[in-house]
């Protein structure tokens, strides 16, 4: 196929596509993010860290508009924030999902880019899509990660670990299979920053390959369709355009974004964030008059 296209930590802040109410979450927790590097580049979009210490009895549900990528993460577990456990959490296809942050916890996880996570397994990527699965199934020992990453209090460290970790696993990789997911990871990177490609047929021309095959591809590396993939780009960049808070033509975005008309725009918006793009702006000007993301 043809296609185009200590670590440095960045607080969120500028893309914060996909975490709806991006200020109500600087509030209750912090949320670093960190580049991959080396052999992980390209495969892994970002590392990234959550840490959050609340009051007894306070709890925040964060809502996140998932991206097309599968996360492996270590860190606090939901209902017992104390307990600590791994997990590779495939792409979620249901719109929105939510989180509960309760008492004082942590996360570190490294979000594959779309069909990055190809490289580290030795199935097909649609088995864990919508699914939770073990470390193992990268071929790591979930015990001795959790071990090593709970040994230090110091974030970036623990980011070095997984990254270490991962690193062995794609060391340990079918080196075809490796390269076959990163050219899906090149396509799929074409769907995200081109808007030009509004559909499969387009993407498929741009890569240099028949719609049959990249579908074959994208569910074997990316767990999900590239029709899929270029829907949520789109969707998380409407989302993104709304929370700004600036007037805008909603039928310019919908063009600009690839949506047939408007009322496209406004059918999809709704039924992945349940509001439409204008009760979604108002309610993120709420949230921000209160107070600015962390920087």
């Amino acid at each position: 196929m043809r296609h185009s296209g200590p670590t440095d930590v960045h607080p969120l802040q500028g893309d914060t596509r996909g975490i709806v109410g991006p200020v109500r979450l600087s509030r209750a927790a912090s949320l670093n993010r960190y580049p991959a590097r080396g052999p992980l580049d390209g495969l892994v979009g970002q590392f990234w860290a959550v840490r959050w210490s609340l009051p007894d009895g306070v709890e925040h549900t964060q809502a996140v508009l998932t991206h097309p990528g599968v996360n492996i993460s270590v860190g606090s577990a939901e209902a017992e924030p104390e307990r600590i456990e791994a997990g590779v959490h495939g792409v979620v296809t249901r719109d929105l999902f939510n989180r509960v942050l309760r008492r004082s916890g942590w996360t570190v996880g490294a979000r594959a880019a779309p069909g990055g996570i190809g490289a580290f397994l030795a199935v097909p990527a649609q088995e864990v899509t919508d699914r939770v699965v073990g470390v193992d199934s990268l071929g790591l020992d979930e015990p001795e990660l959790v071990a090593a990453m709970t040994a230090t209090e110091d974030e970036a460290g623990r980011v070095d670990i997984l990254a270490a970790a991962l690193t062995s696993s794609l060391e340990r990789a079918d080196p075809a299979r490796v390269a076959a997911a990163r050219d899906v990871t090149g396509v799929a990177r074409l769907a995200e920053t081109d808007r030009h490609l509004r559909r499969v047929e387009q993407l498929a021309e741009a890569a240099g390959i028949g719609v049959r095959s990249l579908q074959r591809l994208f569910r074997e590396h990316a767990g999900v369709s590239p029709t899929w993939v270029l829907r949520r780009y789109r969707l998380l960049d409407a989302a993104e355009r709304v929370r700004a808070g600036e007037p805008v033509s909603w039928a310019e975005v919908a063009r600009e974004l690839g949506f047939a008309d408007q009322a496209h725009l406004v059918r999809d918006f709704r039924s992945a964030l349940g509001e439409t793009p204008a009760v979604y702006a108002r309610a993120r000007q709420r949230e921000g008059s209160a107070g600015a993301v962390q920087e």
